[in-house]
C-alpha cells in the first residue's frame, strides 16, 4: 500500500506545468480482489482542480462544481463517458495479463493509468502523456509530440502482442490528442472562474517552544493561496536559510481549492536570541514579495478590512463632534470660551476612544 501511495505521489509530475498553460487529466484505478473500493474509478482534472468523478458501481459520471458540490453533467461530460469505459475495459484485460505475466501472487492486484494533456502559455498544443503502474511498480510511459507526430515509449513490461503494439499505440496517441485538446479547451471556458482565480496567500511566522532542549521552532506558514506555485523562503539575518536545514516545504490542499505551504527550523535559545528570523512570500497574486517578522500576521482580508473600519469610526467621532458643537450653541446661543472648551475636551475624549 506504500508503494501504491507513493506512486500517487509521483502522479503529482503530471500536474506541475509552467505558470499561464493548462491541462487536463484522467487518473483511472482498476482494482481486481476484495476491497471496499469499487473495481474501476476515474477522476477528472483540470489543472490541479477535481472536476468529475465515475466509479463502476454507480455506472455513472459525477461532477464536481467550487468545494465539492455536485452538479448534473452537461454535454462535454458525457461526451467522454464512451472513452472512460473503454479504459475500463482495456485495463480489466491488462489486469490479468500482467498479474500471470509477472507472477504477482497478491491478493488483489492495482493497475493505475494517468493521462492527459496540455495547452501551453501561449495557446499552442502541449505533448499527450500517459503512465501505467501495476501493484505501484511503473512500467508503460508514454510521450506523444503532436509537433512531429512522435511517440516516446518507457517500456518495461513484456509485450503481449509483440511488435503490432507500438504502431497501434502511436495511432491511437495522434487520434484521441486533438479530441483532449478540444475537451480541455471546453473546460477552460466553462471552469475559467475557477481556474483563472487568485487568492492571497495568508502568511505568519511563528515560534513554539521546544521543551526538551530550550530552544525552539520557527515555522513560517502561508495558507489560502491559489493558485499552487508559491516561493516561501525562511531568512537568518536577511539570508536565506540553507534547505537542508529546514523541514517541510510540501504543498498541501486546504479542501477548498486553495493550498498551504510551512516551512520550519529549530534553532537554540542562544540563536533565538542573536538572530533574526523573518519570511518571504512570492505569490502570483501579489504586486511585491511580502516579507514578515515574528508576531507579525499578513492576511489579504484583515489588511483591508481594518484601516476601512478605523476610518469609519474615526468619521462617525467627528460627526458627533461636529454635532455637539452645533447642538451647544443653538441651545445656549453662546459661542462662549466654555463652549469652545467643552468642544476641545468632547474632541480629545473621541480621539482617545
Amino acid at each position: 500500500m506504500l508503494r501504491l501511495l507513493f506512486l500517487f505521489c509521483s502522479f503529482q509530475i503530471f500536474l506541475t506545468v509552467k505558470s499561464g498553460s493548462h491541462s487536463f487529466w484522467m487518473f483511472h484505478t482498476f482494482i481486481k480482489g476484495e476491497t471496499p473500493f469499487p473495481e474501476f474509478q476515474t477522476l477528472f482534472m483540470l489543472d490541479d482542480i477535481p472536476i468529475g468523478y465515475y466509479n463502476s458501481n454507480d455506472n455513472k459520471l459525477v461532477n464536481r462544481g467550487v468545494n465539492g458540490t455536485e452538479r448534473t453533467p452537461d454535454a462535454t461530460d458525457l461526451a467522454y463517458v464512451p472513452h472512460v469505459e473503454f479504459n475500463y475495459g482495456l485495463m480489466k484485460n491488462r489486469v490479468s495479463f500482467l498479474r500471470e505475466i509477472l507472477n504477482h501472487t497478491n491478493s488483489f492486484h492495482v493497475l493505475q493509468r494517468a493521462a492527459g494533456c496540455q495547452l501551453q502559455e501561449n495557446d499552442d498544443v502541449g505533448t499527450l502523456m500517459s503512465k501505467d503502474a501495476f501493484n505501484g511498480e511503473a512500467g508503460d510511459v508514454r510521450y506523444y509530440n503532436p509537433q512531429n507526430d512522435s511517440l516516446h515509449t518507457d517500456w518495461v513490461w513484456p509485450d503481449a502482442v509483440g511488435n503490432t503494439w507500438p504502431g497501434s499505440v502511436h495511432i491511437a496517441y495522434a487520434l484521441f490528442h486533438p479530441r483532449c485538446i478540444k475537451l480541455l479547451k471546453k473546460y477552460l471556458a466553462r471552469e475559467k472562474n475557477r481556474i483563472l482565480k487568485k487568492m492571497k496567500p495568508r502568511v505568519r511566522l511563528l515560534q513554539k517552544t521546544l521543551p526538551d532542549s530550550g530552544g525552539a521552532k520557527v515555522t513560517c506558514l502561508a495558507t489560502g493561496f491559489y493558485p499552487r506555485h508559491i516561493n516561501l523562503t525562511l531568512h537568518r539575518d536577511g539570508q536565506p536559510v540553507s534547505d537542508h536545514q529546514i523541514t517541510g516545504g510540501e504543498l498541501l490542499p486546504n479542501g477548498d481549492e486553495t493550498y498551504q505551504m510551512r516551512k520550519s527550523l529549530e534553532v537554540s535559545a542562544e540563536e533565538l536570541q542573536h538572530h533574526h528570523y523573518t519570511c518571504t512570500a512570492e505569490h502570483l497574486s501579489l504586486d511585491n514579495k511580502l516579507d514578515i517578522s515574528l508576531d507579525h500576521e499578513w492576511d489579504s482580508v484583515t489588511t483591508s478590512i481594518v484601516p476601512s473600519v478605523l476610518i469609519a469610526a474615526g468619521l462617525v467621532c467627528l460627526a458627533g463632534v461636529f454635532a455637539f458643537i452645533i447642538w451647544r450653541r443653538t441651545h445656549t446661543g453662546q459661542g462662549s470660551q466654555t463652549s469652545l472648551q467643552e468642544n476641545t475636551e468632547a474632541s480629545g475624549e473621541c480621539a482617545r476612544n
